[in-house]
């Protein structure tokens, strides 16, 4: 059977992981990162089963279910909460009558980011309560932060990993190509990069979220058209050092075009900068969304932001959760992310397993 990677890569994996600190970061973050993906099954105001009448429903990832289906009276989404204590009163004279029971599995934190609770009496925020089930308490508007958080941590981290996808396939695309090809073609992509990264990043956000409705899109556009310099100019100065290699050099002597040199010689060769760089690029991408979003230039209300949530937090000092919340979330994730690019640049790092002579 085929092996996926070469031997030389399992070794730097296994030293990957023989860096406990950047292992154990690695485990918890791709953890959260499942956990977040997979939010609809443990935070949501919709049921992850009903059994109604001898029939299952599984409400999470279906169709809306409407009230009129379990005897509720109305025509709009069922509230789960209030169907579980209708059956809940109804369980002791269905078993008295000898029919089958009706119930309903809630998740555990049974609350959508966007659904607002004043159900406590008082107006919120509200600290937090495990009678309502708002572990982490409430913010300005009533809605549970948990759910806020975990979503927000989703919308991050994808806005995060596809701004980087990008990113780095225009940035290492053009960077190998200055570096190999060189000359006018070269110098021209420089003065060019130096004249663009010169345009101010926080005047266009605002500009543009003045002309049009900001949007997850948007941001991440925006993020590519300034994100992918960075890792060019990397790219640039190491395909120099490579195409002067021997086995460059031989490749070209056989007749090998420019894409097979960059794809298949150059680029694993110079791998381990990408895999280096791409973690603190994460930290990057996130911390700048958080930040647009506390700013007020970010993702429109009411999307899940940790931006949003931080400057509810520096706004209601007198609720201490909130910003407790959000900068605990914050710091973890950031702190996990960088243990994880540590780990991997010194798992990564060529020296320890290759020398040229």
């Amino acid at each position: 059977m085929a092996r996926l990677f070469s031997d030389l890569t399992y070794k730097k994996l296994r030293r990957f992981r023989s860096i406990r600190r950047g292992y154990y970061a690695f485990c918890l973050f791709m953890l959260m990162v499942v956990l977040a993906l997979a939010a609809e099954l443990w935070a949501s105001n919709r049921a992850l089963l009903v059994k109604y009448e001898g029939r299952l429903y599984f409400p999470a990832y279906g169709a809306v279910i409407t009230g009129d289906t379990f005897g509720l009276g109305y025509q709009y989404e069922t509230n789960y909460r209030e169907l579980k204590t209708l059956f809940a009163e109804q369980a002791a004279e269905q078993a008295e009558a000898g029919q089958p029971g009706n119930w309903v599995l809630l998740p555990l934190v049974p609350w959508s980011p966007y659904e607002q609770d004043y159900s406590s009496g008082s107006y919120p925020p509200n600290a937090p309560s495990l009678e309502h089930r708002h572990y982490l308490g409430t913010d300005n508007s009533g809605r549970d932060i948990l759910a806020r958080l975990v979503y927000g941590f989703r919308t991050a981290v994808g806005f995060a990993f596809i701004a980087l996808t990008a990113s780095y396939a225009i940035g290492v695309l053009l960077g190998c190509v200055m570096g190999f090809v060189g000359g006018k073609f070269d110098l021209l992509f420089q003065r060019f990069i130096e004249i663009w990264s010169q345009v101010p990043f926080l005047y266009v956000i605002m500009i543009l979220v003045s002309l049009t409705q900001p949007n997850f899109t948007l941001f991440v556009g925006i993020n590519v058209l300034f994100g992918w310099m960075g890792i060019t100019w990397y790219m640039r100065t190491l395909t120099y050092r490579e195409k002067v290699r021997d086995y460059v050099l031989a490749a070209r002597a056989q007749g090998a075009g420019l894409g097979r040199i960059i794809v298949h010689h150059i680029l694993p060769n110079t791998l381990v900068m990408i895999v280096t760089l791409a973690p603190f690029t994460v930290v990057a991408n996130i911390s700048l969304l958080t930040a647009l979003d506390y700013l007020g230039f970010g993702l429109p209300p009411p999307t899940p932001s940790w931006g949003e949530l931080l400057r509810q937090g520096v706004n209601h000092l007198d609720a201490p959760w909130i910003v407790a919340s959000v900068v605990t979330a914050v710091s973890l994730v950031l702190i996990t992310v960088s243990f994880i690019g540590e780990a991997i640049r010194e798992a990564f790092d060529p020296k320890h397993f290759s020398r040229y002579e």
